[in-house]
């Protein structure tokens, strides 16, 4: 009878030490979570007390009732899926072609392509020729403003030529070509299949980066009706729009209408925060197992 590897009692507080960490870590990162989560529909003034702490005190739902009240919100919501949408084929299209091609050996030049997608890493025009740039080629207040300056990220080029260096082997394409299939074919038809983590990891970081975009937008757009939803709830927050649009006009003392313009703007606060991350947390876990592939093989090689 062959018995297991019997642990000292250096491997067993080793292994307590990683349980504590890792679940000090869940803890840290799951109560900011449960706080929003509970504060959205607690008594703004409980949670301002500091009586709400971790369950909801004085349950309502008044916050998410006047945020899917304003149409902005629901404005915002289709044209960032239609930002995300857009811009992460774009990347996408963009990216996982140019890794492939410089993760192969016989790409003349690659090596000077490399270098100059490197210097991009350090060096860059400013915001000022940006905008300057962007409003020459008439793509001010157009969705294409977002989109299009941010096609690709030298960063994920990277990890992903690595994916394929890593990942594809080297004798696919010798025998794609003996049988007679092309660079496009065979990159369409073979590679890509292959290559679902680190597609979807590629989706995962560019729509994320897209869903919570407002800096550009900010800059670029001038149309309300335009504006993706991150920039909406920016409005809404730092501006407090909200208490204008939610219930009409408070006929009370000036101090009384301070202080209810004050709690609807926390009533709210955490109601768009959880209305913005929702999607993206709902998206996650359908990506999740191929998240931590994509990622340590696109990693392990330089």
């Amino acid at each position: 009878m062959v018995s297991g590897i019997k642990e000292t009692k250096r491997d067993k507080l080793f292994l307590l030490c990683n349980y504590f960490f890792v679940i000090l870590a869940f803890v840290i990162v799951l109560y900011p979570l449960i706080y929003m989560i509970s504060a959205s529909i607690s008594n703004p003034k409980y949670v301002a007390s500091g009586e709400m702490w971790l369950w909801p005190k004085g349950i309502t739902f008044d916050g998410y009732r006047r945020v899917f009240e304003n149409s902005s919100i629901w404005i915002g919501y289709g044209n960032t899926i239609l930002y995300t949408a857009v811009g992460t084929t774009i990347n996408l299209l963009v990216t996982l072609p140019a890794a492939y091609a410089l993760s192969r050996k016989d790409f003349v030049g690659r090596n000077f392509f490399m270098g100059m997608f490197m210097v991009t890493m350090f060096f860059g025009g400013g915001l000022v020729p940006s905008y300057l740039l962007i409003k020459q080629l008439g793509m001010v207040n157009t969705m294409w403003a977002l989109v299009i300056p941010s096609a690709a990220s030298i960063w994920n080029i990277i990890v992903s030529r690595t994916f394929f260096q890593s990942s594809i082997p080297k004798e696919l394409p010798e025998a794609a070509q003996v049988d007679g299939c092309t660079n496009m074919r065979l990159f369409i038809k073979v590679i890509l299949p292959l290559s679902m983590p680190i597609i979807a990891v590629m989706a995962l970081f560019y729509g994320v980066g897209h869903w919570n975009s407002y800096f550009s937008a900010m800059i670029y757009l001038n149309d309300a009706a335009k504006y993706p939803l991150q920039l909406v709830l920016r409005q809404i927050l730092v501006l407090q729009e909200m208490s204008a649009q939610g219930g009409g006009a408070i006929d009370v003392s000036t101090a009384a209408a301070m202080n209810s313009k004050a709690e609807i703007a926390a009533l709210v606060k955490y109601a768009v925060i959880i209305v913005a991350t929702l999607p993206v947390i709902a998206v996650y876990p359908f990506l999740q197992r191929y998240f931590v592939q994509g990622v340590m093989i696109g990693s392990v090689k330089g």
